[in-house]
């Protein structure tokens, strides 16, 4: 069976503190990898798919900063730093270089978790996010598929013209946020296209048309405004 825990990767010279972290980490139901130089640690980065890096900053062979840098660039994981200094100077220099947390020595392992916890929250909190903008389902069983550029309506494809999409897509990912005509020519076709709000009023009656939202119970009309998607 295949282990889908996630797996942190703890790059800590000090073994008593390494031990304390993976034996916490795993009772949380996480796999933990411990490393005590700069140079295995990266190496175990080479060899292993890590979720996150807890990371010391005074390692006896790489500085942590740079560790922390390379980290960011290459491998695009939360990195939490851990260490003795409580210098303002060396905090600000890991977030500069992409830290996503900061924890002093001596710390409460309980608080090492909490954070632990938070940053893949924050992880997962993005990707459903992301995930949302590419799929978008609304009423009246239509779905708009970002990166296809395609919509359908109880699976099948509505042939759409690429201002049509745009109009739609803009709408439903504003759900219940009123436009004005103004905003949507701004937003769809640009300050520089030369058309006027009617074309607006055109448009969102054909794509009302194309999805059978011809009542308008969808695409809704503010009197005297504009436009929102009422879903």
């Amino acid at each position: 069976m295949e282990d889908t825990r996630k797996t942190i990767l703890i790059i800590e010279d000090e073994a008593g503190i390494s031990e304390l972290l993976s034996y916490a980490l795993r009772r949380e139901g996480y796999k933990t990898i411990a490393e005590f130089s700069g140079y295995s640690g990266m190496d175990r980065l080479k060899s292993e798919k890590v979720d996150l890096l807890l990371l010391d900053l005074m390692l006896p062979d790489i500085n942590g900063i740079d560790i922390c840098r390379t980290v960011k660039s290459e491998y695009k994981i939360p990195v939490i730093i851990l260490t003795a200094k409580s210098d303002i100077v060396d905090k600000v220099t890991g977030f500069s270089f992409g830290a996503d947390d900061y924890i002093t020595k001596p710390f409460d392992i309980r608080e090492v978790i909490a954070r632990v916890n938070a940053a893949f929250r924050r992880i997962e909190e993005i990707e459903s996010k992301r995930q949302h903008m590419r799929h978008i389902k609304l009423r009246m069983n239509i779905d708009i598929y970002t990166e296809e550029r395609k919509v359908t309506k109880d699976g099948q494809v509505i042939s759409l013209t690429p201002k049509e999409f745009d109009l739609l897509h803009l709408l439903a990912r504003n759900k219940n946020v009123v436009f004005t005509r103004d905003k949507l020519l701004d937003l769809v076709w640009g300050y520089d296209y030369a058309i006027d709000t009617r074309s607006v009023d055109i448009h969102i009656l054909r794509l009302r048309k194309k999805i059978g939202d011809c009542n308008g119970m969808l695409i809704k009309t503010v009197f005297g405004v504009g436009y929102k998607l009422d879903n």
